[in-house]
This record gives structure tokens, C-alpha cells and sequence, in this order.
């Protein structure tokens, strides 16, 4: 999904929340007002800390009744449906307040009140809402959070589409190209706009491609983390994650690598941010103790931070504590060393390397310190990534980052793992760790993609302390 959608989405609940209690004020305030006392007495005085402490129950409930009503789907709706859904869940919202008056027999309580906070909670949400659908509408008119696509076909249907992207910028995309066919050309031009950061998907409408054509597109979309659309008409193949939608009543499937977006992609962010943040205060002791002892040892610095690739080939800096000797180290830190350090790597992968394929992994590195080899045991260099999963280049979660020359090297089809945040740990991790080949290890990472879940999550979360004790696959 576009980053403004997942963002607007994320921004509905807070803002129906604050809308019901401002409902639920307003009708009080009305209620208890001066003129209308006088022309409506109270028969039973509700005081506001009584009144306060009933709207946040109620309010989690109509939250509820909302999400039943399919008011918090990640995909945009029209506004007059969106509006009839507001209106069906607060009656049921103003149904369930009813019968808990009626239940607790409390028989004097205002009927004013029940049918303001109904009427008031349509019109405070509805208008919510449509200031937040007016912003976001606006933004996108100022082609601000637009995804950049390619057009590959020129019939009519690609015209039409081209020709709607171009005059309705709230739709949402920015035509960077629109291609005759998909051939090595077309390849090398795609390849151009994405090294310039302009490409975040691909829309195929053309008929006339061959199946080797179309499936060369798919692993070309596939390879560089970028979305894939075909009209509804041009394939009679199924997948497994698809999702259709229509431009003008011209149908669209789009082909959904992850089901890990829309709410999945904000539960997923938010749960690293909670978690990362207590980690962070739980360890900072052992942190401090660790740092302190690899300070005596070696001296500074005993923080290390190295170039991986994340999600969508971005790179970005990793954060570990230092478990090398300070001259045989390769970072950003040790630039003076690095050509004769490289040097040495290279000899020490061909000696004792225990992995194959493009990712490395050496047994009895001479360049581990004793410390070193203790908190590498155990996981306690990897603890710093913490802050790299509160920053936002992580998450708890998903494949482990590798260094650009390695990613280099990766085959097509192992790309595939770059669609998501790396991870701190993983499926692969808690299977075998560093004793798996890493052809093994992202055939594992790509079941995790497409089966995301977060209970999968949990799991995983779960059984990485049980691997990190096992001790399996550490060097």
C-alpha cells in the first residue's frame, strides 16, 4: 500500500475516539446548559466524573461497532457509503446504551441526552472524517505521497488508464512510463527510473504478452520490491494474495506479495515500537556492564555499525557491540584498516567458511576477542538493534540484513526477501541459525513473507530465547 493510505488508516481510530468522547461532551454540556434547564428540568443529576467514567466504556464499544461495520478498511471508500456505515453503527452503538439503561433501571435518565450523543456522534465522526478525507484528497491533488508507475501496453484500456492518472491526481499515481511492450529495452528503461528512485510499481495491459513475457514482468517486479498490476483481463492464473480494484470502472488485480499491510503493516510497527522501547530500558544494564568489560579489553570504541540492506534494497546502518579486535574490525569506524582487513576476510571465508551460497559465516574467526566470542554465544552483540527496530530500519521480526556485496550476489529469486523489514530474528533463525544454508534459510524467509501473521509473530518471539540458548548455529 501507499505510505499516505497506511498512514490516513492508522489515523482513523484516534480520531473516531476523540470524536465520540467530543460528542459525548457536547451533548452533556447541551444538556446541563443554562436555557435548557429552564425549559426541561432535571429530574436525575448525573455528575460529570459519573458521566466521564461511562463514555470510555462506551466509546470502546462503538470503536467496536465500527470495526464491524468495515469503517476501518484500508482501502478508501466513497463518501456516501462511508457516511450510511456511520449511521448504521451508531444505532447499533445507541441500541447498546439503551439496553444498559434499561437493564440497570436507571428509567430517569435523559432521554435528550441518549438521542444527542446518537445524533452528535453521526455528525462529529462523519465530519472527522471528511476533513480527513479533504486532507488527504489535497495532498494527493498536490501529487504529494503519489506512487510513480510504469505502463507496459498502449491499447486502449492503457490509454485510458494513462490518460485518468494524468487528470485525476487523487488517484494516487504518477505515470513515469508507458512502454509498447516488455522486452530488454523496456527493462533497461524500467531499471533507470527505478536506480532514480522513480518507480514503485508496474501496470501490464498488454495482450499480446507472451507467458514467458509475463512471468519475466512478475519476477522483475518480484526482484525489486515494486507492486504489480495487470488488467482483470489478461490472465486466467490465480495467486495467492491478490486484490482487485477499478479506475473508472476499468477493473484492476493487483498481486500482493505479503499479507503483511494495511493493519498487519501498522500492528506490526506498532507492536516493535512498544516492545523495542521496554527492551531497551530492560537491557541497558547489560548493555553497560557489556561495554564497560569490552572497553577494558580493547578500548573504544565498543560500538559497531555496519552498511545492511533493508526492505526495498535501502541500505542502512546496523548496530551492534564490537566483537572483533579493534585493528582486524571492518566499519564505517575503521576506514584506515579496511583494505588489509578485507584482504584477510577473504582469505579467512575460503579457509573456514561453513556456509554456502552468497552469505558467509566463519568458524573460530582469529578475529573475535575472548569477550567477543562470549557475547556472540549468547546474542548480546546483537542487542543494540533495538534502536535500529525503534528507529524504524528494523523490526522484531522478518529476515536477517546482509551486507550490500553479499545482497550482490543473491539469485533472483532470493531477492524476494528484501520486501519486508529485516529483522532481529526470525523463521530461519529459530530453525538452525548459522547451520543453514542460506538457500534453506530464504526458502524459510519467503514462507514467513507469505504467511505473515501475528501470531506467527508471537511464536517466533517465543522460541527465540529457547534458540539462543540451544546455542545452535552460533559462531
Amino acid at each position: 500500500m501507499r505510505r499516505i493510505d497506511l498512514t490516513f488508516t492508522a489515523l482513523l481510530l484516534p480520531l473516531d475516539f476523540f470524536a465520540l468522547v467530543a460528542a459525548a461532551m457536547s451533548a452533556y454540556s447541551l444538556r446541563y446548559s443554562q436555557a435548557f434547564v429552564e425549559m426541561r428540568p432535571i429530574l436525575q443529576q448525573i455528575t460529570l466524573a459519573q458521566f466521564l467514567a461511562s463514555i470510555g466504556g462506551f466509546a470502546v464499544v462503538w470503536i467496536l461497532l465500527f470495526w464491524m461495520a468495515g469503517l476501518y478498511g484500508t482501502r478508501p471508500r466513497k463518501a456516501w457509503s462511508e457516511l450510511g456505515r456511520i449511521i448504521l453503527a451508531s444505532s447499533a452503538g445507541i441500541m447498546v446504551v439503551i439496553a444498559t439503561v434499561f437493564f440497570r433501571r436507571e428509567v430517569t435518565t435523559s432521554r435528550f441526552l441518549v438521542l444527542a450523543v446518537w445524533g452528535l456522534t453521526i455528525v462529529f465522526v462523519w465530519c472527522g472524517r471528511l476533513l480527513l478525507r479533504t486532507v488527504r484528497r489535497q495532498m494527493l491533488r498536490n501529487r504529494i505521497g503519489h506512487q510513480y508507475i510504469a505502463i507496459i501496453g498502449q491499447g486502449k484500456a492503457a490509454q485510458d488508464l494513462k490518460r485518468l492518472y494524468q487528470t485525476r491526481p487523487t488517484h494516487g499515481y504518477t505515470v513515469v512510463k508507458q512502454l509498447k511492450g516488455w522486452n530488454d529495452a523496456s527493462r533497461e528503461e524500467l531499471e533507470n527510473q527505478y536506480k532514480k528512485g522513480r518507480l514503485d510499481g508496474v501496470l501490464l495491459a498488454d495482450a499480446t504478452v507472451t507467458k514467458d513475457q509475463s512471468l519475466d514482468l512478475i519476477a522483475f517486479a518480484a526482484n525489486h520490491n515494486i507492486t504489480f498490476r495487470y488488467l482483470a483481463d489478461l490472465f486466467a492464473a490465480s495467486f495467492t494474495h491478490v486484490e482487485v480494484s477499478t479506475a473508472e470502472g476499468i477493473p484492476i488485480i493487483e498481486v500482493k506479495r505479503t499479507p503483511l499491510d494495511g493493519w498487519g503493516r501498522i500492528w506490526k510497527r506498532v507492536t516493535d515500537i512498544l516492545i523495542s522501547s521496554i527492551l531497551l530500558i530492560l537491557i541497558s544494564p547489560i548493555l553497560l556492564i557489556t561495554g564497560l568489560a569490552l572497553w577494558v579489553e580493547d578500548g573504544w570504541p565498543v560500538f559497531f555499525q555496519n552498511t545492511r540492506v533493508g526492505e526495498g534494497g535501502r541500505e542502512f546502518q546496523l548496530s551492534k557491540l564490537r566483537s572483533m579486535w579493534r585493528k582486524l574490525s571492518i566499519g564505517p569506524q575503521f576506514q584506515s584498516n579496511l583494505k588489509k582487513n578485507l584482504a584477510l576476510e577473504r582469505e579467512l571465508i575460503k579457509e573456514k567458511s561453513i556456509k554456502e551460497g552468497p552469505v558467509y559465516k566463519i568458524a573460530d574467526d582469529p578475529r573475535v576477542t575472548p569477550i567477543g566470542t562470549f557475547i556472540r554465544r549468547w546474542s548480546i552483540d546483537e542487542l543494540p538493534q533495538f534502536w535500529n527496530v525503534l528507529k524504524g530500519d528494523m523490526s522484531l521480526v522478518g529476515p536477517r540484513p546482509h551486507q550490500p556485496r553479499e545482497v550482490e550476489k543473491y539469485l533472483p529469486h532470493q531477492r524476494r526477501v528484501l520486501a519486508i523489514k529485516p529483522g532481529i530474528t526470525g523463521f530461519a533463525q529459530i530453525s538452525g541459525r548459522s547451520d543453514l544454508d542460506f538457500e534453506d534459510e530464504s526458502r524459510l524467509d519467503v514462507w514467513y513473507i507469505e504467511n505473515w501473521s501475528p501470531a506467527l509473530d508471537l511464536y517466533i518471539l517465543l522460541k527465540t530465547p529457547f534458540a539462543v540458548l540451544n546455542k545452535k548455529g552460533a559462531y
